[in-house]
């Protein structure tokens, strides 16, 4: 075998959704691009960790230190979404249905693989919470048992403050990440979106 072939396949098959078989149709693939191509590509891949960073504010990917979203003057500020990862902020904003601010946890609770509390972004919600006007607190943290477990938590910490705790409609399938949730059915979610209490 070839080992610099054998090697990229292997690189590859890391990546999500990527198998032995469709790693290797990749590698073919690229092997037979124009050097140029692969140039731009290999560029694109390592330029990633140098020049994107999350936000300091909602903790989004973003390419300074505040990112577009958290300082655009059309957002509305006074709603904030709270989302398990970065990839579902690009669900809500491919929507288009969406138009306040954002807070990406890094996860949801989950003892069982040593995700507590502390591991969240949590107390940087507190303090965003306690800083910022906000009149509703939006839960969009898809169905899976770990963030309907969130959502509770999450629900009762904050549901003596002085907004709105809400959370998506049930129209989200049981168990699905947000990232694979059709436009849709993600819009009427939204849309529909019901208060949370647990006092």
């Amino acid at each position: 075998m070839i080992k610099p072939l054998e090697d990229l396949v292997d690189a590859l098959s890391r990546l999500p959704t990527i198998g032995k078989k469709s790693a290797w149709r990749l590698a073919l693939h690229l092997l037979e691009r124009p050097r140029e191509e692969l140039d731009h590509l290999s560029g694109c891949i390592s330029s990633l960790k140098s020049s994107i960073t999350l936000c300091k504010r909602c903790f989004n990917y973003s390419t300074a230190e505040v990112c577009e979203t958290c300082l655009s003057p059309a957002r509305d500020s006074s709603l904030l979404c709270v989302v398990e990862k970065p990839m579902d902020v690009f669900a809500f904003e491919k929507s288009g249905a969406y138009r306040g601010l954002y807070h990406v946890l890094g996860g949801v609770l989950s003892p069982l693989n040593g995700v507590t509390a502390d591991k969240l972004r949590i107390a940087q919600l507190k303090d965003r919470l306690s800083r910022e006007n906000i009149r509703e607190l939006i839960l969009g943290l898809g169905s899976s048992a770990e963030a309907e477990t969130t959502c509770v938590y999450l629900a009762r910490l904050f549901s003596h403050g002085p907004y709105r705790v809400t959370r998506l409609a049930r129209g989200v399938p049981a168990g699905i990440e947000l990232e694979y949730v059709d436009q849709i059915t993600l819009d009427n979610a939204l849309h529909e979106r019901t208060d949370i209490s647990y006092k």
